[in-house]
């Protein structure tokens, strides 16, 4: 049985120790792989792409990347997966619209866990899927990384494709079992990915789902992404892309009284949240400036659908967690 003790290695610091890793890793992925097909569920986050990346340098076309657009994801994601890696990278790429399917599944869920649960397996179902569509696959990528294995006994098990059927028989390839998450962002530099990808800020597995409070509706679904990138974008623009550890939008399932244009509006709130973490088990809200609230204030209540409010959540954790569900 193989250990899940982490070998005597250097940290990987710097661009030189990123790129001898990558030669390293190339050798032994050829010799693993030799001349067969790699599968891999690409989501666009930082491990996925980086184990995509690397495995498009050792063995090209071989690898076959899969990409499902569960309407969960922010805004431009799936957009950016197929530029990078399609259109750059020259990738085995197949993307699957499977937008309304999700959504169909989760319409009157309103109990987080259930929302979660029913996410997983749905990504499980469609992956499963397009695996059976592949022909001479042997092998599965996952984006495994160190603290994975220190977390779960060896078992990425929020890790969705970890759940395929056991007859499809495949192989694991986890590349970046070994690195903690700062080491496989030095690696995703060296490997050309661009900045917004490696330095993604966490992002939970069921995706906007958990934003979008209570029962998913496709109205606070857009809600809650464009609020997200108005937030991202403005944050980007004052320096506190970087500097705040995780900040966000989330639309709950009640509306309030409003005024628009001199008429009377019944719509959603908007809350952000911004706070700061060494290891998420408590955290800080990042004191944002006044001006800079209601500068963002004005944006999404102009630009944003079906929003009349924006609220700003002042909660330290604990009390309250980092994610509203």
């Amino acid at each position: 049985m193989e250990s899940n003790v982490r070998p005597e290695m250097e940290r990987i610091t710097t661009q030189a120790l990123a790129e001898k890793f990558i030669e390293e890793k190339i050798g032994e992925l050829r010799a693993q792989i030799g001349s067969k097909k790699v599968l891999l569920a690409l989501s666009g986050g930082v491990d996925s792409s980086v184990v995509a990346a690397l495995l498009i340098k050792a063995v090209g076309q071989q690898l076959v990347c899969v990409h499902v657009n569960h309407g969960l994801l922010r805004k431009g994601e799936p957009e950016q997966v197929i530029e990078v890696f399609r259109n750059q990278m020259n990738a085995n790429l197949v993307y699957v619209d499977a937008v309304d399917r999700f959504l169909n599944k989760l319409s009157g869920v309103a109990e987080p866990e259930k929302k979660r649960k029913i996410i997983g397996a749905e990504f499980i179902r469609v992956f499963e899927e397009e695996a059976r569509k592949q022909d001479g696959i042997e092998f599965l990528a996952q984006g495994t990384i160190y603290p994975d294995i220190l977390e779960s006994d060896g078992v990425k098990a929020h890790h969705n494709v970890g759940g395929l059927p056991d007859d499809l028989k495949f192989e694991l390839v986890e590349p970046l079992k070994f690195l903690f998450k700062d080491e496989v962002r030095v690696v995703g530099k060296a490997l050309g990915l661009p900045d917004n990808m490696v330095y993604r800020q966490p992002f939970p597995g069921p995706g906007l789902g958990v934003r979008c409070l209570g029962a998913i509706t496709r109205d606070r679904l857009e809600a809650v992404r464009e609020s997200d990138a108005i937030l991202r974008e403005e944050f980007a623009k004052n320096g506190l892309e970087g500097k705040v550890w995780q900040y966000f939008t989330a639309v709950p399932d009640f509306r309030s009284v409003g005024v628009k244009d001199g008429k009377r509006t019944f719509a959603y709130p908007v809350i952000i949240r911004a706070v700061n973490t060494t290891d998420a088990m408590t955290a800080t809200v990042e004191n944002v400036p006044f001006d800079l609230l209601q500068h963002i204030t004005a944006r999404i209540t102009s630009e944003v659908e079906n929003v009349n409010r924006v609220m700003f959540d002042l909660t330290p954790k604990p009390c309250a967690t980092i994610e509203w569900e």
